[in-house]
């Protein structure tokens, strides 16, 4: 299966995009990750990348098609992928389906996570990662046991550049009016369905679940 999550920064979708994965034992591929793995090593297109979300703005298509379709070759992305921050934009939608279609494969479900404009804005100038394992955390609703520390590695805590409440209007500025058109792009495919992404982690991966299953069900037939 070949799904993507999209939703906006905040939404949750890298979370539940995770557990789906870990669930259907598929690969997930995030662009945050590549895009920070990229910067981490400090390349020639980790720089670029690096500037643009320094900025708050979306990384060149050309820059991320080149990224995601690399690790889409890898060989534990053929059973299938649950796609996390890919595609942002319809240049980005039609390349992946182009090069899905050369294998004759093609995307099965979108999950639009929904979530108000207040909210992402709180959730996002709440969250702090980790420093070696980007382990997320809010320091209101799940803040670390000890201040300033991760839990799981003991990595120094930080808010990112694009955390920031200056940059996080900036990045939803930059998603609904670049990113949401694709919502329309695949509801027109007949391929999106939208789930409600308000409340608990858990309850939101149920409804998740409920459409994944629906779907396996359906292909089964």
């Amino acid at each position: 299966m070949y799904i993507i999550f999209l939703g906006a920064p905040g939404a949750g979708k890298g979370t539940q995009a995770a557990n789906v994965a870990r669930e259907l034992n598929l690969a997930h591929v995030a662009t945050g990750d590549l895009f920070r793995q990229a910067m981490e090593a400090e390349t020639e297109l980790g720089t670029q990348v690096g500037a643009h979300v320094a900025r708050g703005t979306l990384v060149p298509d050309e820059l991320t098609i080149r990224v995601v379709l690399e690790r889409l070759a890898a060989p534990d992305c053929a059973r299938g992928v649950i796609l996390d921050g890919f595609p942002r934009t319809q240049a980005q939608a039609k390349a992946l389906d182009r090069a899905l279609a050369e294998q004759f494969k093609s995307i099965d479900r979108v999950i639009y996570i929904k979530i108000t404009e207040a909210e992402l804005l709180r959730r996002l100038s709440q969250r702090w990662v980790c420093r070696n394992c980007q382990a997320p955390y809010n320091i209101v609703n799940s803040p670390s046991e000890s201040e300033g520390k991760c839990d799981k590695c003991g990595g120094e805590l930080y808010q990112r550049p694009d955390d920031t409440p200056q940059a996080v209007k900036k990045r939803l500025e930059v998603y609904f009016s670049e990113t949401a058109p694709l919502i329309d792009y695949y509801t027109a495919a007949g391929k999106l369905v939208e789930i409600d992404g308000e409340g608990g982690i858990d309850k939101v991966s149920r409804r998740i679940m409920a459409v994944i299953r629906e779907e396996s069900r359906a292909r089964r037939a």
